[in-house]
């Protein structure tokens, strides 16, 4: 029976019994047919499956945007998948082993999060950071009114808008000050008896320059407290403690020290997680959240909780790797590739360049970097290889940016390039 012939063994796992099962079937009708010989429906067999099973494809990232949003954002350490491979079996995830009773799901993985963040008296997770702007805002002011300034009622990709978001939660937004100036007196002219919340907005993918003003989070957060009134800080990229090379980037930690009652981020942009939302701040706020209804369709999966913690207890992550390199290092790799190219025939120069951080954080800032110009008909080629690589395209130019290419990638872009050059 050629479906249980051991050369199919590894197809078998990879893909599964029916899908093998029906390439054996279309290559033996090929050998009735007299297109195969008998002895060649193992092969046919083989060269008629998928190089790889169904789903996403490891992509080479050499746009120079760290966290590219249609590339997965950050990608994951090793510690992280190691432990997505262990968490893919069965697991502890909501049971207390010393005890054998049920203990609090992801309870390591929250340890790991209130390390991270001192400044925090409680921490909880869920599957974004839109999912926890959404479980504040119901828990805390459904039916009531969440004040924010009119300079922070962002729209995101793919027409993601804050004030739909917010309406679909049974709250009422009510704007304060103006697009480019807004005061402390703003917001303690409009918090009444109906004000729920009261909304801080981190512009994450977007600058107001010029004639502008907002009130510091230590202002506001003596506004909220001597009027009752929580205050929620949304810094959006996901930096825990201050980044030296980002220093207009917010971070949870400062916010909450400054005096924010709860403060919300993603994990899958700076921190280098996986996609979550964090929610960090005063216990019994969290707690509120926590056990309210919704949160249970919010909450993650062992997966996810697994990631988390790796990246919060690893050294480093290849986000932080990157967004660190020094630019005389990059300049050196990317000087040394651009010769083996050439010596592979493909007409390649190393050049400098800008790299970004991307997914909506760190707007305007660029980062010293270094590319391989290459010609711009091989962008296609590229994108449709294996593996496939994307870079970015300028005045005239394929540029493969070193910044978002981990050095031990180099291998896989030197041979892709010369692939699709031939």
């Amino acid at each position: 029976m050629v479906l249980a012939d051991d050369r199919l063994a590894d197809a078998r796992r990879r893909f599964g019994y029916e899908l093998v099962k029906t390439a054996v079937t279309q290559a033996q009708q090929r050998a009735r047919d007299g297109l195969i010989g008998p002895d060649e429906v193992v092969q046919a067999t083989l060269a008629a499956l998928p190089v790889r099973p169904a789903g996403p494809r490891p992509v080479l990232n050499a746009t120079g945007v760290l966290l590219h949003t249609n590339l997965g954002r950050a990608p994951l350490s090793a510690a992280a998948r190691e432990a997505l491979d262990t968490a893919a079996g069965t697991t502890d995830v909501e049971l207390d082993l010393s005890t054998g009773e049920r203990g609090r799901r992801g309870a390591t993985a929250l340890a790991a999060l209130a390390e991270a963040v001192p400044a925090a008296e409680a921490v909880h997770v869920v599957n974004n950071n839109a999912a926890a702007l959404v479980l504040a805002a119901t828990a805390l002011a459904a039916g009531r009114e969440i004040l924010i300034s009119r300079g922070e009622l962002v729209e995101i990709g793919d027409g993601f808008r804050l004030h739909e978001l917010i309406a679909s939660t049974g709250a009422r937004l009510r704007e304060v000050g103006t697009t480019n100036r807004t005061s402390l007196r703003d917001y303690g002219d409009a918090i009444g008896p109906e004000t729920g919340l009261v909304l801080k907005v981190h512009p994450s993918n977007y600058r107001i320059e010029g004639f502008t003003s907002a009130p510091p989070i230590t202002g506001l957060s003596a506004l909220c407290t001597a009027r009752g009134v929580p205050l929620l800080g949304d810094i959006g990229s996901g930096l825990l403690e201050p980044e030296p090379l980002l220093p207009q980037e917010p971070d949870a930690a400062t916010w909450l020290r400054a005096g924010a009652d709860l403060v919300t981020a993603s994990g899958d942009k700076l921190l280098g997680g996986p996609q979550c939302g964090l929610l960090l701040g005063r216990s019994e706020l969290v707690h509120r959240l926590r056990r309210h209804p919704l949160a249970r369709a919010l909450r993650v999966d062992k997966l996810t909780l697994a990631a988390l913690e790796a990246t919060l207890r690893a050294p480093d992550t290849p986000t932080r790797t990157a967004l660190r390199a020094p630019a005389a290092d990059l300049r050196r790799r990317a000087g040394a590739l651009a010769e083996r190219l050439r010596a592979e025939g493909v007409a390649a120069t190393a050049v400098d360049s800008r790299a970004v951080v991307g997914g909506g954080g760190a707007p305007g800032v660029e980062l010293l970097s270094s590319a391989i110009a290459v010609d711009s008909r091989l962008a296609g080629p590229l994108r449709q290889g294996d593996p496939p690589v994307v870079g970015r395209l300028d005045q005239g130019r394929l540029l493969l940016d070193l910044r978002s290419v981990p050095a031990e990638a180099e291998p896989a872009l030197l041979s892709a390039v010369v692939r699709a050059c031939r």
